[in-house]
């Protein structure tokens, strides 16, 4: 874990009520994201990547709850703290970028007063020219091309590119310490998402912050993260610093994935047999059991905690 948390999430549990029955949607997720430091949280859709994400900024769908654990940022635990105290934090000390900008932008504003929206909630004695100065500033640290134009445009005038910078520029915009980014780059082409990548490696260097991306695929980490963390059923499964986790995963899950990423050299890519097991149906032990290739018997006899695979790499494996 690093030395200095900007965020630290402890046991977090979450439970969703649905018509099958209760779902264990997170299940004790515990990682550290230090400032300057880019954390990777990794796993294939279901996994509970965005739920954690929500859980953190008090956005949980209202039919999940937090049933356990803590998320602490600063002297202030998330998880617990009042609406009003999330109000003050919200885009003043963690902020987060969205999947897809075009259904978090509102289509009838312009961006200019989006971004105004953010920095208003936290500084209402602003005067006008001072507002004005900052959205530009935003917009700029986005690297937005033309920003006195994109102020006054609305968001279906912009590329995808565009309303995504748009959307880092509101987030960035009340001067946070820590970022969390859901997938920002899913919806872009290649040559858009390796600039958006770029562009959140070097805000994170300049203004020192803390980033939690959020992503399925491994390509994306090994070029932006420090550590990642990899997430199966709602449980971490594996985590350490990404050279150490790409170069010698230890989690049978893990490896599957490597094997299953596409890879520039011609060759047959590896699928993990088998599927995501329903939430409402884990095993009772390991919920990757029935899809390995290397399980025992004790694999479905309970959870397996995290193992030490070394000094700073974790797994939750019988074999480790």
């Amino acid at each position: 874990m690093t030395a200095v948390p900007a965020l630290e999430v402890e046991k977090l549990s979450v439970e969703f009520r649905t018509r099958s029955g209760v779902v264990k949607a997170l299940d004790n997720v515990s990682f550290a994201v230090g400032k300057g430091e880019t954390l990777a949280l990794v796993g294939e859709s279901g996994s509970g990547k965005s739920v954690t994400a929500y859980a953190v900024m008090g956005i949980l769908d209202p039919a999940g709850r937090v049933t356990a654990g803590k998320a602490t940022l600063g002297a202030l635990d998330l998880l617990h703290a009042t609406p009003d105290e999330l109000a003050k934090v919200r885009g003043r000390e963690i902020a987060m970028i969205f999947q897809e900008p075009m259904t978090s932008l509102n289509p009838v504003m312009r961006v200019g007063t989006q971004i105004e929206e953010a920095i208003r909630a936290h500084q209402r004695n602003l005067s006008s020219s001072e507002v004005r100065n900052r959205i530009l500033s935003a917009l700029r640290q986005a690297a937005m091309s033309e920003p006195e134009r994109r102020a006054e445009q609305y968001p279906h005038q912009l590329s995808g590119g565009l309303r995504q910078r748009a959307m880092i520029a509101m987030a960035l915009a009340a001067g946070p310490r820590l970022l969390i980014a859901d997938e920002p780059t899913t919806a872009l082409d290649v040559t858009v998402q390796k600039e958006i990548l770029e562009l959140l490696q070097e805000l994170r260097r300049e203004l020192g912050l803390g980033l939690l991306f959020i992503t399925h695929d491994l390509g994306v980490v090994a070029q932006v993260a420090d550590r990642v963390a990899v997430m199966y059923a709602g449980r971490v499964v594996e985590e350490g610093p990404v050279k150490e986790v790409l170069a010698a995963p230890r989690h049978p899950y893990t490896q599957g994935l490597l094997a299953a990423s596409p890879k520039l050299e011609r060759g047959n890519l590896t699928p993990i047999p088998g599927s995501v097991p329903q939430l409402t149906a884990l095993p009772p032990g390991c919920a990757f059991e029935p899809r390995c290739g290397v399980r025992k018997d004790e694999c479905r006899a309970a959870v397996p905690e995290l193992r030490m695979a070394s000094k700073e790499h974790v797994a939750r494996c019988v074999l480790v």
